[in-house]
């Protein structure tokens, strides 16, 4: 593996726990959280100076959130998360009664109860194509262009699937769409993936607490030109009326902005630790880390063709589907009594815990999980 000095340091994680899940929650960088501290008591030192004063921020955040993107800054909106994201590209579209919105069977849950809603509310139908997770990208497209015709309203399609650290072929499903509005959920895109709002979807969302290491909660929605004028904020507040999408965005009543405004100083710490470098060792180590585990566990390593930069997927020998509160269950187990911090998914009847690797990991940690968690099975 190439050499890798972990950077905990930069952190202020407890050092007694293993922190193999940044996918879910992300973790700040203790130089963000310094200075959220900072904002958050400068709002509390003059309230009615602060919120005067959040606009001009936010415009400044915005802009170097939407250049590390490297998307257009007048398409690009804060939002709390991707789920957010999404729901308000759904509330965009028109969605006749009859139409389909079509989706995966790797789709984040909150993303297709999302998806639901709408169809509910409009007497549309949610189709959930069926993806295998060791599919190619021939397969993946030519699944899902089976299953769109003239009712179609909208794709949704993971960029980086939650449930199975699956990279999706955003700019050739774009293309098969043909004028159908895609809305690509980018949650773990940004940072492990370059430029991700390139691909030509008419809707992108991603989220920034992730890889990016941004205080949570702080997410980006990028809308294509021809949908700005139709989109809006989940919340109806002053600036309702505002034709500029960001700025439309922007002011939601009297929230907490400190952490969009201090996002962009957690960019500048990824910028030290030269990420770029930094991602494609941190990739050699979670292939090695999730094999280390694998070997313990005398399970295999699923064969996703195209895996997340950071994330693996380790199968646990688990017959059928585990129920959410059994997972629940078993992850608390695992971090009460193991001192480690872990995610399970399902697929396809099988269990899965995913791994993740950030800046602040090295080999033991995944070492130590391997020498532990049996121990539970």
């Amino acid at each position: 593996m190439t050499d890798l000095r972990p950077r905990p340091d930069l952190w202020s994680l407890d050092p007694e726990v293993l922190h193999l899940n940044h996918g879910s929650y992300g973790a700040v960088p203790r130089r963000t959280q310094e200075l959220l501290a900072r904002l958050r008591a400068e709002t509390e030192a003059n309230p009615m100076l602060w919120f005067r004063s959040v606009a001009e921020r936010l415009t400044t955040s915005r802009q170097e959130l939407a250049a590390f993107l490297g998307t257009d800054p007048a398409g690009f909106a804060f939002v709390p998360n991707a789920s957010a994201g999404v729901t308000a590209a759904l509330g965009a579209i028109p969605i006749p009664p009859g139409s389909r919105i079509v989706l995966t069977n790797h789709t984040y849950g909150a993303v297709l109860f999302a998806a639901e809603r709408f169809a509910r509310a409009h007497q549309a139908e949610v189709v959930v194509v069926d993806v295998p997770l060791e599919a190619d990208d021939d397969t993946v497209v030519a699944a899902i262009q089976a299953e769109l015709d003239e009712r179609t309203a909208a794709l949704i399609v993971d960029q980086i699937s939650s449930a199975t650290a699956m990279v999706f072929p955003i700019r050739r499903l774009v293309e098969a769409c043909a004028g159908i509005p895609v809305i690509v959920d980018g949650a773990h895109a940004p940072a492990l993936l370059d430029a991700p709002a390139e691909d030509g979807a008419d809707f992108w969302t991603g989220n920034f607490h992730k890889w990016p290491a941004a205080p949570r909660p702080t997410a980006g929605l990028v809308v294509a030109e021809k949908w700005r004028a139709a989109t809006l904020p989940l919340i109806v507040s002053w600036s309702e009326y505002d034709e500029r999408l960001p700025e439309r965005f922007d002011m939601q009543g009297t929230l907490d902005y400190a952490p969009w405004i201090a996002a962009p100083e957690s960019l500048r710490v990824l910028a030290e630790l030269d990420w770029p470098v930094r991602r494609t060792q941190l990739s050699a180590l979670i292939d090695e880390g999730a094999q280390v585990l694998a070997k313990a566990l005398g399970t295999d390593l699923p064969d996703v063709a195209h895996p997340a930069a950071t994330m693996r997927l380790v199968e646990l020998p688990f017959g059928g589907k585990a129920s959410p509160e059994a997972g629940e269950a078993f992850k608390a187990r695992v971090s009460r009594e193991l001192k480690a911090e872990i995610t399970l998914t399902g697929f396809d009847e099988r269990v899965f815990v995913r791994l993740s690797a950030h800046a602040y990991n090295g080999l033991r940690d995944y070492e130590l999980l391997a020498e532990r968690l049996p121990t539970l099975l």
